[in-house]
């Protein structure tokens, strides 16, 4: 399955960049597959399976079975701002920790994160990278099935090294998540899509080796039956999605998913199972390329953000004035938004271990800087250090929750 999806995408680029799941002409000449739902395994007698995902109970199937065909998605970056090689004067490098208050949280909260697991779903990770490497990350690839997770792309490990990249080696970029640990699943390919199909096997993954704060940078138009399943199950069982709102506000403002369905359309923020977010420029306000809508739960700093680069990808390295190993650079997006607040997401847990993933996902809202919400920034921007202290001053609810309901806590390069 993962080799025809890879396939797919590489022939219907055009069509997947105006609209990801518009890919008829390449499904035409690829082979039919399905994707089904079952009850019970015995439904699938006489169908040849490709690929079975137990929890969610679906499957893909071959033949002319009637049924969804899997949905493109791809990394949400932007590739508009040219690599900076300066900031101005008394702007740090890594701009975004300073903006999103990162100072403010105390050094015992970045060691409590370290009980908390970020599973970032993406194109992979460069494991030499000292953010990303000095974290010794657990891996998988849906996409070969094995434990390797070269990146390519370099998308992964720019978002990777956001939101859980190492704050003790001493070198490049400071991670939002503290000590979290860091899973890193490779589902999106080379060429910066991913299915529907890959996407739920990677949540299943996640949730399963035990993430408790799960990061999607990515996004599309259109979404499917089987991410609406892998989604609500992740909820169902304690776990946090984060995913990026989009990119597209020059190109129709069109609703992203699986962000909308984190944070549904016409919810104005309120409610939800997880985060949708927006990106802010340097000065607070939205970076002109992100989505708004009324899915939009808040936004974090996206425009020209600093982090870890793929040393296999061509993404271009900046010159730093330090000696550092790695490689270093500025990227746009909601997809390094989202990273963000995935990290404090784990910070949050880390203060306040009773909190529930709604909780986590509340407190985020509503420590965040804003004057109420608003289509443009969701709740505003956020804000580390008072999203910390909210946290510790709110009663958690996991333990009365488990009494009753027992179960394991468990987004192209810049030009």
């Amino acid at each position: 399955m993962s080799a025809v999806a890879r396939a797919l995408c590489a022939a219907a680029a055009v069509a997947c960049l105006a609209a990801p799941s518009a890919t008829s002409s390449a499904q035409a000449s690829a082979p039919r597959q399905a994707v089904v739902s079952y009850r019970s395994p015995s439904e699938l007698a006489g169908l040849r399976v490709l690929r079975r995902i137990p929890e969610l109970h679906v499957a893909v199937v071959d033949g002319s079975l009637r049924g969804q065909t899997p949905v493109l998605r791809r990394a949400l970056s932007v590739n508009a701002p040219a690599l900076e090689q300066t900031f101005l004067p008394g702007v740090a490098w890594e701009w975004q920790w300073d903006a999103a208050n990162m100072n403010a949280v105390p050094d015992s909260v970045l060691r409590a994160a370290s009980r908390v697991k970020v599973a970032v779903i993406d194109s992979g990770a460069d494991l030499s990278a000292p953010n990303v490497g000095d974290k010794a990350p657990a891996t998988w690839s849906v996409l070969s099935h094995s434990h390797k997770v070269k990146d390519v792309l370099g998308h992964g490990t720019f978002v990777a090294s956001i939101a859980a990249g190492s704050v003790r080696d001493g070198v490049g970029i400071a991670g939002f998540g503290g000590d979290a640990k860091l899973l890193a699943i490779q589902a999106i390919d080379r060429n910066g899509y991913v299915t529907d199909v890959d996407e739920a096997a990677a949540i299943v993954y996640a949730v399963k080796h035990g993430a408790n704060v799960i990061n999607l940078s990515i996004g599309g138009s259109e979404t499917s039956a089987i991410e609406k399943r892998a989604v609500r199950w992740a909820a169902s069982q304690g776990v946090l999605i984060v995913a990026a709102a989009g990119n597209e506000h020059g190109d129709g403002n069109p609703v992203e998913y699986p962000a909308a369905l984190l944070q549904p359309k016409g919810s104005r923020g309120e409610g939800g199972i997880g985060l949708a977010v927006g990106a802010t420029d340097r000065d607070g306000t939205r970076a002109p390329f992100s989505n708004t809508g009324s899915y939009l739960s808040l936004a974090a700093p996206g425009y020209n953000v600093f982090a870890s680069e793929s040393a296999a990808s061509d993404w271009p390295h900046a010159q730093v004035p330090w000696a550092s190993p790695g490689f270093y650079g500025w990227a746009s997006g909601t997809s390094f938004s989202a990273p963000e607040v995935a990290g404090v997401a784990a910070l949050v847990w880390g203060a306040n271990p009773l909190l529930t993933a709604r909780q986590v996902a509340q407190v985020l809202k509503r420590s965040a800087t804003g004057n109420g919400w608003t289509p443009e920034l969701g709740w505003g921007s956020l804000n580390a250090g008072a999203a910390v202290a909210l946290a510790q001053t709110t009663e958690g609810r996991a333990l009365r929750q488990a009494r009753h309901e027992p179960r394991p806590i468990h987004s192209s390069p810049p030009s």
